[in-house]
């Protein structure tokens, strides 16, 4: 049996590799600084998981893999190659995992992760049994990963560190292309470029769906009808030009009871006559109708069953962390949110807003990285009119170096009438604790751990 060993196992991206790796009959250890919720799973699902990094952690592994944030003088690092044992990055091994599927790869700047679960999720409840790896739990399923034994193999194609250029994708879909992760691409030129490249993965029969909402996205488009490429666009009804010889649409959006909406997708794929299906979603937001029409366009593409589909969507709940509702205390509802870029934010406070229209909306935004905060400082700044209140917590550093900047600079900028700088996240939960009302809604927007600032206040208030 071979044994393979994780360095970084409790994030997103690794932990959903050794998921599907141990499913597969593989022995699967790792380690990791702390026990993050993924570790834990992983932990009660029988795999070894160390905390802390140790030489002797690697013993009797046949490969390494680690996360991109592992650097090179890591102490297991270091031991598997002074011990000749293989080390790999995500962007080195997932191809291994996609041979002999059709694999579609979901990327963008935002919205990556809920259509790659949706996508999955789709396919699960159409008895297509297909493996997938995304970057937060389904909420149906309960799980990050899946080896299926089916043909599709769905994964979140994420451009950091440009993993995803290890890809072999069959059908790609790009939701959005916006200037994101400065540290890795300085400039939104360096970003694009990165996406054509994913772009280049595609064969020639492969097929590239796209956003046509988006101009980042829309340019990737041209590029690939350029190339030969079948392309596949999506959008809400509008006054929008059709950009593709194929599309798919959404007409009449209308909330639903459910928390959603419900809407008419259409589309020319399948035959000479336009093909109509009707869906009512119960996760928020105008940007889930795009999500969802993502995902009937992947459908549409494999010949499948739009009316399966649409009635899969309609199950689907939503992942971990994207507007999951973490619970109601005393008429508050708490939920907390991954958005970290401003057009997530913006979407998804326009989500509560239409799901919640008569509440009074608290947005706790932890600002993810000090090279991001900086680069889109003046978009965080008006990102936040959907909010009645706004919170603004210390910058979560992450990879990075701590620094002398404040996002009390972001919030001397903001227009917003309502907004403060909260500064820690016991300070900020003391502050909510006294100002919050039954019929208030609390939203935490953080990709770092500002959710426990969610928990606190469930179980304090």
């Amino acid at each position: 049996m071979t044994h393979v060993h994780f360095i970084g196992i409790g994030g997103s991206g690794l932990s959903a590799i050794a998921r599907l790796l141990q499913e597969s009959g593989y022995k699967v250890t790792g380690s990791d600084r702390a026990l993050s919720p993924f570790a834990e799973s992983l932990q009660s699902d029988g795999v070894t998981v160390l905390v802390g990094h140790d030489s002797r952690n690697i013993a009797g592994a046949d490969m390494v893999i680690r996360s991109s944030a592992i650097s090179d003088d890591n102490p297991e690092v270091e031991a598997a190659k002074q011990a000749g044992i293989p080390v790999y990055k995500r962007a080195d091994f997932l191809s291994q995992l996609m041979s002999g599927k059709t694999g579609i790869a979901v990327a963008g700047t935002h919205g990556k992760t809920t259509t790659t679960a949706m996508i999955a999720w789709t396919l699960y409840a159409m008895n297509r049994d297909p493996s997938f790896i995304v970057g937060g739990t389904l909420n149906n399923l309960k799980s990050n990963a899946r080896a299926g034994r089916g043909n599709p193999f769905v994964i979140e194609a994420d451009e950091y560190d440009r993993m995803f250029l290890g890809l072999k994708p069959q059908i790609e879909v790009v939701t959005n292309l916006e200037h994101d992760h400065p540290d890795c691409y300085p400039t939104f030129d360096d970003m694009r470029s990165a996406f054509q490249a994913f772009v280049d993965l595609l064969p020639v029969d492969g097929t590239l769906i796209v956003c046509a909402e988006d101009e980042g996205a829309l340019g990737l488009l041209s590029y690939a009808r350029k190339k030969g490429l079948n392309a596949i666009s999506y959008h809400v009804q509008s006054e929008l030009t059709i950009t593709s010889p194929q599309w798919m649409q959404a007409r009449s959006l209308k909330a639903n009871d459910r928390g959603g909406f419900d809407f008419t997708a259409m589309t020319n794929m399948g035959g000479e006559s336009a093909a109509m299906v009707d869906v009512s979603l119960q996760v928020p937001g105008r940007h889930n109708v795009l999500n969802a029409l993502a995902t009937l366009s992947v459908i549409a593409s494999l010949g499948l069953s739009l009316q399966e589909a649409a009635n899969a969507l309609g199950e689907f709940s939503g992942t971990g962390r994207r507007f999951e509702i973490r619970g109601e205390k005393n008429g508050v509802t708490v939920i907390d949110d991954y958005a970290h870029h401003p057009t997530e934010i913006r979407a998804t406070l326009a989500g509560a807003k239409a799901r919640y229209p008569n509440r009074r909306i608290w947005a706790v935004w932890q600002p993810h990285t000090y090279s991001r905060t900086q680069a889109l400082f003046l978009e965080f700044s008006r990102a936040f009119a959907d909010a009645d209140e706004a919170l603004v917590t210390e910058i979560y550093a992450s990879r990075e170096a701590r620094q002398e900047f404040s996002s009390a600079e972001v919030v001397s900028a903001m227009p917003h009438p309502s907004a403060r700088y909260s500064g820690s996240l016991e300070k900020t939960t003391e502050y909510l604790l006294k100002n919050l009302r039954t019929g208030d809604v609390l939203l935490v927007l953080s990709a770092g751990d500002a959710d426990r600032i969610s928990a606190e206040v469930l179980q304090r208030f």
